[in-house]
Order: structure tokens, then sequence, then C-alpha cells
């Protein structure tokens, strides 16, 4: 078969659109990109003029201050010691379990649950149902509210934990929303809620073992918050320990040592009470023990630079006035030596704390 023939024999080439109709189509869909394109603009132009509007209703301290304040109250980023499992306690600290609680939906609170001393063989290879049931032994239970920074692996934090643990206290380490690897973002009104959903927990599980609510530096204002709002609802706390607290933090704030320098600046002060009145932060414990029947004991040191003594001492004053029955409120003060984090190195430490709520608890 000749050349000529293959070629001839071969099937026809399916016909294929003119050129003049691809040119159309092309064409046809650059005009409508065109045409939308005006819209586009349109709505790309009112975010912007949204965001800008949104930008400019605010002064520049009004976008830099209230952020600031918030992450000077909390500390919260600052996740020291690092590199640290917190599911992992036991590394850390004997007897002790890992857990977590859902408040509400997005938030999940770290908790360290620590046993006695006393059951820590007991305690041994044991899974979290057993620690939970372990609540109804007879033993006082604490819920442990800490200071700003940090997590509960904070090794002034296991000092503590490891001195209420020796002496015969279940202690419930609390990281509130977004310190440790608890999620959400700190505010007071959450930091409150986070603490009432523990004691509550607690509570429920505890059978009639008594729980008590300590919290330091940062946690106090979270305790009396928490303590107020159980009040309110008939369930007052069955004890509350203040370590180191202020009368509140607009005062606190003002004394606090990384803003001291900046006092003398012409309308700082009022910068920063707008800036705290804006985000609803006050942790006001000078108002609440006015409201408070639960046993109160309250624990300052002498050198304690971070919270002078003296606001310790108002909120004592306070308090006993308040108080109807002037037998369940106590202050401890320690000599130099403990500053602000490390009261738990006192040896009357313990011996104080189980004084006063053996008395009220008798």
């Amino acid at each position: 078969m000749h050349a000529q023939d293959c070629q001839a024999a071969a099937p026809p080439a399916p016909p294929g659109p003119p050129v003049c109709d691809c040119v159309a189509a092309w064409w046809d869909m650059v005009e409508r990109n065109l045409r939308s394109f005006p819209h586009s603009c349109s709505t790309l132009g009112r975010k912007i003029a949204a965001l800008y509007d949104s930008f400019t209703r605010k002064s520049l301290k009004e976008h830099i201050f209230p952020p600031l304040i918030d992450m000077l109250i909390y500390f919260n980023f600052f996740k020291a010691p690092f590199l640290v499992d917190l599911k992992k306690p036991e590394l850390k600290i004997p007897h002790t379990v890992n857990f977590y609680l859902t408040v509400e939906p997005g938030v999940m609170l770290g908790i360290w649950h620590t046993v006695p001393s006393c059951r820590g063989e007991d305690a041994k290879g044991k899974d979290r149902g057993w620690y939970e049931a372990a609540l109804r032994d007879g033993n006082p239970i604490i819920v442990y509210l800490h200071g700003s920074a940090e997590h509960r692996a904070a090794s002034h934090r296991l000092r503590l934990v490891k001195v209420l643990s020796d002496g015969g206290f279940h202690v419930l380490s609390v990281d509130y929303r977004g310190f440790g690897d608890s999620t959400g973002k700190p505010t007071e009104e959450g930091l409150t809620v986070d603490a009432i959903c523990v004691y509550e927990w607690t509570k429920a599980r505890s059978g009639i073992t008594p729980v008590c609510l300590w919290g330091h530096s940062l946690g106090t204002g979270v305790a009396t918050n928490a303590a107020k709002v159980l009040e309110e609802k008939g369930c007052p706390v069955d004890a509350i320990v203040l370590e180191a607290p202020f009368t509140n933090m607009w005062v606190a704030s003002i004394n606090y040592p990384l803003l001291k320098i900046y006092r003398n600046i012409p309308g700082f002060l009022r910068t920063l009470m707008d800036a705290l009145r804006k985000d609803k932060i006050v942790f006001p414990n000078d108002e609440n023990v006015k409201f408070l029947s639960s046993p109160l004991l309250i624990l300052h040191g002498e050198d304690d630079r971070t919270v002078p003594l003296e606001y310790g001492k108002k909120l004592y004053e306070i308090a006993h006035k308040a108080y109807r029955n002037k037998e369940r409120v106590k202050m401890v003060i320690f000599p130099p030596g403990f500053q602000h984090n490390l009261l738990c190195k006192s040896p009357t430490l313990l011996i104080a704390v189980r004084d006063f709520l053996s008395k009220q608890w008798s």
C-alpha cells in the first residue's frame, strides 16, 4: 500500500471550534470580569473604610494601653518553667495526677491533684478515678489559686503544695484560662468563673470533707470574687486563705514595680485607671470581704515588696470590722526573709494554717 493510501485511509480529525469563536469566548470572560471589578473595588473600599473608622474612633493610647495592662496584670504569656510536660506531674511532684475540667465552650482548665503525703503509697499506680474518690477520705482539701505569670509547675508553687501535702491536705493546683495549658483568654470575670467551677466540682465529690479556697497575690482577688458569688448563692466557702493580698487592683497597680517608674508622667495614673476600668479589672478584695461570712485567714510577709504588708493589714482591718463573728478573721505576719513568694519556707506557716482551720472546722 502506498503512503498516500495510508493517509487517505486514516479517520479525519474531529473539527475544532473556529478561532473566531475562541477569541469571542475569551473576550466575553474579560468583559464579565471588568464589569464586576467596580463592585469588587467598592466592597474592598467599604471594608477598608470600616476598619479605618473603627481604628480612628479610639485614641492611640486606647489601642496600646488596655492590652499592655492586660499583659502586666496576668502576665500569662510567660509560661515558665519551660519544657515542662504538664500532663506528667509525677516528674515534678509525687502522688499527683493531672486532669482537665471544661468550664464552658472553648475553656478547659489544667489541674494537678496532689494527695496528702500520708496517702502517697496508696496512690502509686492509681488512675484519676482513684484520686477523685480520695477526695472523700476526710483529709481537708485546698483549691490553690496562684498569682500572675508562670503556671502550676512553678517552683515556689510546687514547694507550697509539698508543704501542704506533708501537712495532710489534698491540693488542687489550678491553671486559670490562658495559663499553662489551659485554653481561653484571661479576664477577671473568666478567672472568677474558673475558681467557682473548680470549687463546686470539688464540693460535689468531697462528701463532708471541708474545702478551702487559697489565693496567692492575684489569686486572692480571684478567691474573694468567687467566695462572694458563692456566698450570694447561699453556699459560703468552707474557708478562705489569702496569701499576700492587696486591697484592690487599682491600688496594687499604682504600686506595681514595673509601673512605678511611669507614675510621674503627666496623665499616666488617669490613663491607667481608665484602662483598668475599661477592661473591668478591679479584683476588689476590700469590697468583697464585707460580704463574706467564711473563716478568713490572711498571711503576709514583712518584707514583701511586690504587695507591701500595708495592703494586707488594711484588708484585715476592713474584714475584721465587717465580720459579725470576729473569731472568723485572723492575720498572721511573717518576719523578713520570705518576701512575696516564699512564705512556704517558713516553719510556722503550716502550724498557723492548721491551727486556724482546725478551730474553725471543729
